[in-house]
């Protein structure tokens, strides 16, 4: 859709024809154009989405993570900051702001979930905001428990945190195969719950007889979630108490994540307690709003959480909210 914008554009160059295009359209992105001899990197407005620059053998280089430059032994300079257009050609590197400046909204989810745990984003390195969820987690939702066991491998960081917080030992009751996909993006539920077979399996010596605090970044279907408290409990745990290093999602993300729709997300259908039912665990603590945005040290409400809220930063998603909402 961009680049039709841009074909259409009556503007004399490339720049201004990208600037014309982008300022039609609202919304999350992060963008590389590249021609013959120059190379854009664009975020939108609102920086939803991470992107930053690098150096790498006196060239430029750009990319959604820092781990990327990790792999490649780039040197991280700096991000593109939202609403900026980076042009870098042989003569240099240019920055050009090409729409008026709006309220930040960075993905708060990037933190919690989607970002590789080994990059900065956004300033912050995921890891230590992982491990401050877990920390806040516990303080919340304390309980007497003999381990602490992450769900491989995007709650090891949380669990980290909790287990030191609460001073119960990290265990890693259950071994993930890494040649699974995420499975809560899965279409069908058939699919998923084979998924759940292949990608976890308990280690049934470390679980035996034992009260087991069970931590994940987030809880989006609760499908996976029931499976895995199913399997625990079949290796032999006492009790099974599910912490969640976020709050309830709510509303689906139109920013970017592939999360389902609001009739599929069990947060938006259930109480927190029917929840807990329906999972089969012996206790469920959710991580307030309050303490994911501490973790994330937003102090000015440049996070955006409407994925926890169902209050959406841009009007025209606002609209289609509420259409849905009245049918």
């Amino acid at each position: 859709m961009i680049v039709h914008l841009v074909a259409r554009s009556g503007a004399r160059n490339l720049l201004g024809g990208i600037a014309d295009a982008l300022n039609q359209v609202e919304g999350a992105y992060s963008l590389l154009f590249l021609t013959r001899d120059e190379m854009y990197a664009i975020r939108d407005p609102r920086g939803f989405r991470p992107l930053i620059l690098g150096r790498l053998d006196g060239a430029w280089v750009a990319a959604s993570e820092s781990c990327a430059f990790d792999l490649i032994d780039a040197e991280y300079v700096r991000e593109v900051e939202p609403g900026e257009m980076v042009r870098i050609s042989r003569s240099g590197i240019e920055s050009i702001h090409f729409a008026p400046e709006k309220p930040h909204q960075y993905c708060v989810f990037e933190h919690v979930y989607f970002s590789r745990p080994d990059s900065v984003v956004f300033g912050r390195p995921v890891n230590q905001s992982r491990e401050r969820l877990g920390r806040l987690l516990a303080r919340e939702h304390p309980v007497e428990a003999d381990i602490v066991t992450p769900l491989p491998d995007s709650g090891v960081p949380a669990a980290v945190g909790y287990a030191a917080q609460s001073g119960i030992p990290f265990r890693m009751g259950l071994i993930r195969n890494h040649y699974v996909g995420r499975t809560f993006i899965e279409p069908e539920q058939a699919i998923r719950d084979f998924g759940v077979k292949l990608k976890l399996n308990p280690v049934r010596r470390m679980l035996e007889g034992q009260r087991v605090i069970l931590v994940d970044d987030s809880l989006v279907r609760g499908t996976t979630s029931r499976k895995i408290v199913r399997l625990v409990r079949e290796a032999g745990a006492a009790e099974v108490h599910v912490r969640i290093s976020c709050p309830p999602t709510i509303s689906p993300c139109y920013y970017g994540i592939d999360t389902p729709r609001r009739d599929e997300l069990i947060g938006a259908r259930m109480s927190v307690e029917e929840i807990r039912d329906f999972l089969g665990a012996d206790t469920l603590g959710y991580l307030s709003l309050e303490s994911l945005r501490a973790a994330v040290e937003d102090n000015e409400g440049k996070f955006c959480t409407s994925c926890y809220t169902g209050s959406y930063p841009t009007e025209l998603v606002q609209l289609e909210v509420e259409a849905h909402r009245e049918s």
